[in-house]
């Protein structure tokens, strides 16, 4: 086995970013595409080494399952970081990175620092292949190897981050995976380490995890040994939550933010979307 097929995660949440990049992949390959992520191709095929037939042929089928929300996700926030750089942030963490390859492939200011926190056997995985594609990120980045389980705010600040200058803090489905105690921890510690100005985004999806494609995500994840009990996100009361701990809340539609897109979609009930919050 070769050491890129030794480091490839094929369970565990590690495993969700190869999905990630399987779908991000297929939509860079589009002539209509809403985005281009040239490092997606060289994960999905130093990933394909690591799994066997059957397990990747789920993979992909999972992601084709979830391909049509989740490229629309990966604009949406793409957008998100235009306009928190528009609107002053300098600093952008991602929580539970993934594969993300946003400090490389958007163009972003020299000046903009990029901080990328996830799982050390993330890492073990994803920087040799950017390494071998000679990926060069066109802005500060620095790569925290930490569970969000962990004090990772203290490394977060001990890497050069900075708690006095407007942060944009960006989750696209990592939080999911822990219940609220240890969920709404991860939110209390970024709280205290935002500047007025910050900006924090939380999904809300009305899904039912226990159909459709989610239990076999679930399956994939745990390696299909006992698929864990779905985890509680951040409550339903996650809006006025953080309006008591300092921030500002206003709630965007999802069918509102994908209309001007043009990629035609299933409309959602109206209460899923983001609940976008600006730090008082």
């Amino acid at each position: 086995m070769t050491e890129t097929a030794a480091n490839v995660p094929v369970a565990g949440v590690a495993m969700t970013a190869i999905g990630v990049a399987v779908i991000r992949a297929r939509e860079s390959r589009r002539e209509d595409r809403l985005y281009d992520d040239p490092f997606a191709k060289n994960f999905v095929e130093a990933a394909r080494a690591g799994f066997d037939a059957e397990r990747w042929a789920r993979l992909e089928t999972l992601a084709d399952q979830f391909y049509e929300g989740r490229t629309l996700g990966v604009r949406l926030v793409d957008d998100r970081f235009r306009e928190a750089i528009d609107h002053g942030c300098r600093q952008i963490v991602l929580l539970g990175a993934g594969l993300d390859t946003r400090a490389f492939r958007m163009d972003l200011p020299r000046d903009i620092r990029i901080f990328e926190i996830d799982l050390p056997e993330l890492f073990a995985f994803k920087e040799p292949v950017l390494a071998r594609a000679g990926a060069d990120p066109t802005c500060h980045r620095r790569v925290i190897a930490q569970d969000l389980r962990e004090d990772w705010g203290k490394t977060l600040v001990n890497n050069g981050f900075r708690p006095d200058q407007p942060t944009c803090w960006v989750d696209e489905g990592s939080l999911g995976y822990l219940p609220l105690e240890e969920n709404r921890r991860v939110v209390l510690t970024l709280t205290e380490l935002s500047a007025p100005g910050s900006r924090f985004g939380v999904g809300r999806f009305a899904v039912d995890t226990t159909s459709g494609p989610y239990p076999e995500l679930r399956r994939l994840v745990s390696g299909d040994a006992e698929p864990p009990r779905p985890a509680g996100g951040l409550g339903d009361d996650v809006a006025e939550w953080l309006e008591a701990i300092g921030w500002n809340t206003e709630f965007h539609s999802w069918n509102d933010m994908v209309a001007p897109l043009g990629r035609p979609t299933a409309p959602l009930d109206p209460g899923t979307g983001n609940i976008a919050a600006v730090r008082r």
